[in-house]
């Protein structure tokens, strides 16, 4: 926002997101049999120029509730490839060893080819189990860096 970025944020917890049901009645590129709050997540990222997927590291991978939006990127496909839009990825984990996001950080980055993203950059937050460790480390910051200068 201080860069003179519009921000929309997405609570994924507190949506009614069900998964995709594989049933391609979308044409993979047609409105979604399922009604629910996606339709909401899919206006918002047919009209922006950038996604910055947050998530807290699960079992060394992204959230269940960001999964499956990202599973509903099925119903328009084609339009997120052809717009190439901005990425980023924020997330952060309670472990600190050096493997911690090799998992997610190989999955953004085979979201960020398939769908023609232009991946603007990572903050993975080593050692940030809590607000508390959080505080007292350098990625609040390094991710204020990132968008200010996007």
């Amino acid at each position: 926002m201080e860069a003179g970025h519009q921000i929309q944020r997405f609570d994924l917890a507190k949506m009614n997101i069900q998964p995709c049901q594989g049933c391609i009645a979308c044409g993979y590129e047609g409105p979604c049999v399922l009604k629910d709050d996606n339709q909401m997540i899919r206006e918002a990222l047919l009209d922006a120029d950038m996604v910055v997927f947050a998530s807290p590291l699960y079992y060394y991978g992204m959230s269940a509730q960001l999964k499956t939006v990202i599973d509903r990127f099925c119903a328009y496909n084609s339009s997120l490839t052809y717009k190439h839009m901005k990425s980023a990825l924020l997330a952060v984990a309670w472990n600190s060893s050096d493997w911690t996001f090799e998992a997610l950080h190989v999955h953004y980055q085979t979201l960020v080819k398939y769908l023609d993203f232009k991946d603007c950059g990572e903050v993975l937050g080593y050692g940030c189990g809590s607000l508390a460790m959080t505080r007292h480390t350098k990625y609040p910051k390094d991710a204020y860096n990132l968008g200010k200068n996007l």
